[in-house]
């Protein structure tokens, strides 16, 4: 595990303001320490595990693709161990067109401040329509690490 990493709350207000200054440091201009995609499509990609969970915008898994996301990828997603550079990303999260930066930046934002502003009890037991219903924990996890690890990807 990096030495600088530390699971932070999504929950706690200074978590959200903090994410929301590294949001802002971004620029059209920034540019990936490593991976491919621009940070239009960066800020896109780490939309979608927020549209999961505050939308429908993303059909449910079907029973069986349910239970081996489950099983084999959830465990990964949620723990306290940070995401390794260049991992394979789920085609729901996969986007290849450009994007509006200042759009994707602003939802992004607001995404951050509806989440804080729904709170911790909102998401105890909410359903993932990739791995069912999970703990507040879990999706503090999945959350912030996601959000780290692209955020650390481009620099900031």
């Amino acid at each position: 595990m990096p030495k600088d990493f530390f699971m932070r709350n999504v929950f706690d207000p200074a978590v959200t303001t903090e994410l929301i200054h590294r949001i802002e440091k971004l620029t059209p201009q920034s540019t990936a320490l490593w991976g491919k995609m621009s940070v239009d499509q960066m800020l896109a990609h780490c939309c979608v595990a927020f549209e999961m969970a505050f939308t429908k915008a993303h059909p449910k898994a079907n029973p069986l693709m349910r239970f081996l996301l489950k099983t084999f990828v959830k465990p990964g997603v949620v723990n306290e161990v940070p995401y390794k550079r260049n991992l394979p990303t789920a085609p729901a999260f996969r986007i290849k067109s450009e994007k509006n930066f200042a759009e994707e930046k602003a939802r992004l934002n607001s995404f951050l401040e509806q989440t804080l502003a729904a709170g911790e009890a909102a998401f105890e037991g909410k359903a993932s329509p990739s791995f069912g219903p999970m703990t507040a924990k879990e999706w503090n996890n999945l959350l912030y690490k996601h959000l780290d690890h692209h955020l650390t990807q481009f620099g900031v």
